[in-house]
């Protein structure tokens, strides 16, 4: 029998707005949970796979960044994004009850609340990119402009 294709919520979400995406799974490596990992696990270029990270501003609150998995996350652009002085990284143990999942499975859809969202510029250098789905080992595949269609998210420089 064969076995039953994963689906998440942030799927779910996807499908019934109407947005095309692929999904790609891959077997998670416990030891290294890093997007770059996941990109040559998948045989996507680095720059294609882009991972979620979650911030807090000082007068903004919760913030979602997008960017690609080998750049950081610049902390000051971010700020100036977002109309903020200042912005540092959640804990890790705050991930899971803002958003709803877990560390390397942190997708931009579906969190438990809409936060605001930053899609790194670079995005657009590519056809599609690849994102959490929500659960560690799944990727989805998109147009940028769906995603940030999507999440509302505003498409800046973010990265360094």
């Amino acid at each position: 029998m064969a076995e039953k294709p994963v689906v998440t919520n942030a799927m779910r979400l996807l499908k019934a707005a109407g947005i095309d995406f692929e999904t790609r799974e891959y077997e998670v490596d416990e030891s290294d949970l890093s997007g770059v990992h996941a990109a040559e696990v998948l045989g996507l270029p680095p720059e294609q796979v882009f991972k979620t990270l979650v911030l807090r501003g000082e007068k903004q609150g919760i913030l979602v960044c997008v960017l690609p998995v080998e750049l950081e996350v610049d902390l000051k652009k971010l700020a100036r994004a977002a109309g903020d002085k200042k912005v540092e990284m959640i804990h890790m143990k705050e991930l899971l009850p803002l958003t709803g999942y877990i560390r390397g499975g942190c997708s931009p859809v579906g969190m438990k609340k809409k936060y605001p969202t930053f899609l790194d510029e670079t995005c657009e250098l590519c056809d599609r990119i690849a994102v959490s789905a929500g659960q560690r080992g799944v990727q989805m595949l998109l147009r940028p402009a769906d995603l940030a269609r999507y999440v509302e998210a505003k498409i800046c420089d973010i990265a360094q």
